[in-house]
């Protein structure tokens, strides 16, 4: 069964994929596109679309792996 691709159903996609909501996989099977093809408008997508979180002046930063200084 083949999934029509619909401007309905990207639009969903992407905002699965911003939100991270849905994976890649999944994304791509729910609007009928390759992973390939998806990526690439995905891509378009976040050009115009600005995040919509906010980073508060009060958290704390996370390791990203990295050696902890010794002061």
């Amino acid at each position: 069964m083949t999934v029509k691709t619909t401007p309905e159903n990207v639009a969903e996609a992407h905002k699965g994929l911003f939100h991270a909501t849905m994976n890649l996989p999944a994304a791509a099977a729910h609007c009928g596109m390759t992973q390939k093809q998806l990526k690439l408008t995905f891509w378009e997508y976040l050009k115009y679309h600005a995040p919509d979180y906010e980073i508060l002046k009060d958290s704390f930063e996370i390791s990203r792996g990295e050696e902890p200084c010794s002061e």
